[in-house]
């Protein structure tokens, strides 16, 4: 393509489109229903020293007239290994295990390497050095994310016990992922610069584009605005499902937040007619 000013645009909306939708899932999560209450135990943020054996502040001797402690880094110290690691999947499906922390590996380093593009982009020209370390970055994260999709793949295609928990569109993202990591591993290795086509792009210079990076551009952009609208933004909902469902344990005391936000939740009417008579629109 000798001018592909629509094609840098196109990047630069799906850029912007991934982040606004991003914080509109986080948004949107904020405002569901009250959950149930799980209080599973042990909850990091009762301390490290809680934590340990899972004791709670309700052990304490008339603990509504006592100070509440809670530990926000105790939180992030158990927390991080299930972000980084997939702890819990590594305990309790181990050969699920192998494959889905390759793929979220190779994409947490896929989305360091974008950032390192943008710094890149914008300082350009740069020292050799930088060029040789966001290739590396690249290389690495296309290596793993590839290897764990297509470990995914197989897993779900030919184990009985992972196609029960499997949906068309989830056989979808996966490939859909796949043509787009694949797509760009050939555009990188052997037809454009990425850092090249990140300073174009950032300047709206993009020109001579070679057709299998406007392809890999096209498709990667589809997927960044899809990715917030699918199951896949299951990264919004890592935060409530520990912070706001496992680990809420805070007390429901006369004119607490937890009281009013009971009493607000109770007073919202429901949009549709159910069968039950306590539920009526």
């Amino acid at each position: 393509m000798e001018t592909a000013l629509p094609l840098a645009i196109f990047v630069v909306i799906a850029l912007i489109a991934f982040l606004l939708l991003s914080a509109k899932k986080f948004v949107d999560y904020s405002r569901w229903s009250k959950h149930s209450r799980f209080d599973l135990y042990p909850i990091p943020k009762e301390g490290a020293e809680k934590n340990k054996y899972g004791g709670s502040y309700y052990e304490e001797n008339e603990w509504w007239e006592k100070g509440r402690y809670t530990s926000v880094a105790t939180e992030v110290t158990d927390l991080a290994p299930e972000m980084f690691f997939i702890r819990k999947l590594f305990l309790h499906q181990r050969a699920l295990w192998y494959a889905s922390f390759l793929f979220h590996f190779g994409i947490y380093f896929l989305f360091g390497w974008s950032i390192m593009l943008l710094v890149g982009g914008l300082w350009y020209p740069h020292p050799e050095w930088v060029s040789v370390i966001i290739g590396i970055v690249g290389y690495i994260g296309f290596i793993l994310a590839t290897v764990g999709c297509v470990g995914l793949l197989i897993r779900r295609i030919f184990s009985a016990s992972a196609r029960i928990n499997m949906t068309p569109v989830e056989y979808f993202n996966l490939f859909f992922i796949l043509a787009v990591l694949v797509t760009g591993i050939v555009s990188w290795l052997g037809f454009a610069d990425p850092i090249t086509i990140a300073h174009e792009i950032l300047t709206m210079s993009l020109v001579n584009v070679p057709v299998i990076v406007v392809v890999h551009l096209i498709m990667l952009g589809i997927l960044l605005i899809y990715i917030p609208m699918s199951r896949m933004a299951h990264y919004a909902g890592k935060y409530f499902a520990f912070h706001k469902v496992m680990w809420d344990n805070d007390p429901n005391t006369a004119g607490s937040k937890v009281e009013q936000d009971v009493i607000e939740m109770n007073s919202r009417k429901p949009k549709d007619h159910w069968s039950a008579p306590h539920i009526q629109a």
